[in-house]
C-alpha cells in the first residue's frame, strides 16, 4: 500500500473514531431524557460504542504498521508504557491523591509530544482500557473516559509540531514550560469534557442542569454555572498535579522517548512511493 493512500486511510480511521466519540457524549442532548440514572441511560450504548472504539483502533493499527520496518517494536513499546501507566492507576487507586489527581496523564501528554497524536491517541485510550480492567473500574463511562483521554494524546500532537522550533539541541526548560502549560489546561478541559456523560441526566438548580428546550447560549451558561459549582476545585487537582508530574518526569522520560524514536521509528518508502 502506498505511503500517500496508507495515511490517508490512517487519518480516516482516526477521524471518525474521534467522531464517534464526540457523537457519544452528545446525543443525550438530541434527545428526550427520561429520568433515571445515567449509568442506567449508558448501559446499553456503552459496550456498542466501546467495540466500535476498539475495533476502528485495531484497523488504525493494521495499516499503520504495513509502512513501519520495525512496526513489532513501536507495538512493544506501546505495550509498555500503557501497562506503566496502568500501574500508575493502581496506585493512585490504593494512595489518592487530592481532588482529580491522576498520575496517568503526564505520561500520555509526554508521548503524545514525542511520537505524535496518533500514538498519543493510542496510549491515552488504551492506559484508560487496561487500567479500568486491572482496579475494576469498568462501568458504563469507561468509553468516555477513553475518548477523552486518547483526546488528551491525540491534540498533544499539535505540539509535537513545533519540536523543530527548539533547535537540534531542544531548549529543555521551554519545552517543559510549554507541556506543564499544556497538562495544566487539559487537567481542567479532561473533567469538562468527562461531565457531559452524565450532565444531561443531574438533578439541581434549573440554572445548572440540562433541559429539553435549551438553546445553545442558555445551555452553555447552564453547564458553566455546574463546572464552576461541582467541578473546578476537583478539576484543579489534576491539573496541578499534571504540573508537578511533568517537572519530576519531563526531562529524563523526554530523553528515554526521544532516544527509541530516533533508534526504531521510521518508514519504509519506496523510490516509487
Amino acid at each position: 500500500m502506498k505511503r500517500p493512500i496508507r495515511q490517508a486511510i490512517s487519518g480516516a480511521i482516526y477521524t471518525v473514531s474521534s467522531l464517534l466519540g464526540v457523537s457519544a457524549f452528545l446525543y443525550p442532548f438530541f434527545i428526550v431524557v427520561s429520568p433515571q440514572s445515567p449509568a442506567q441511560a449508558h448501559s446499553n450504548d456503552a459496550p456498542l460504542v466501546t467495540a466500535a472504539l476498539l475495533g476502528l483502533l485495531l484497523m488504525a493499527m493494521i495499516v499503520e504498521l504495513q509502512g513501519q520496518t520495525l512496526g513489532a517494536k513501536m507495538v512493544a513499546l506501546l505495550g509498555i508504557l500503557t501497562a506503566l501507566n496502568s500501574v500508575l492507576r493502581f496506585i493512585e487507586n490504593a494512595i489518592p491523591g487530592p481532588g482529580g489527581f491522576s498520575p496517568v496523564f503526564a505520561p500520555i501528554i509526554l508521548t503524545g509530544y514525542v511520537f505524535g497524536g496518533r500514538f498519543g491517541f493510542l496510549m491515552g485510550v488504551f492506559s484508560l482500557l487496561v487500567s479500568a480492567l486491572i482496579t475494576g473500574g469498568v462501568g458504563p463511562w469507561l468509553p468516555y473516559q477513553m475518548f477523552a483521554a486518547g483526546w488528551v494524546g491525540l491534540t498533544t500532537g499539535g505540539l509535537h509540531l513545533l519540536r523543530p522550533l527548539f533547535g537540534p539541541y531542544r531548549h529543555q526548560k521551554a519545552e517543559i514550560a510549554l507541556l506543564c502549560a499544556w497538562g495544566f489546561l487539559w487537567g481542567l478541559l479532561y473533567g469538562a469534557i468527562m461531565n457531559l456523560w452524565f450532565w444531561p441526566w443531574a438533578v439541581g438548580p434549573p440554572d445548572q442542569t440540562w433541559s429539553a428546550g435549551l438553546s445553545l447560549a442558555d445551555g452553555l451558561r447552564n453547564y458553566g454555572k455546574f463546572y464552576l459549582v461541582t467541578s473546578l476545585a476537583w478539576d484543579m487537582g489534576r491539573a496541578i498535579g499534571n504540573v508537578a508530574l511533568i517537572l519530576l518526569i519531563g526531562p529524563p522520560t523526554l530523553r528515554t522517548l526521544e532516544r527509541f524514536r530516533q533508534r526504531f521509528y521510521f518508514e519504509v518508502r519506496p523510490a516509487h512511493d
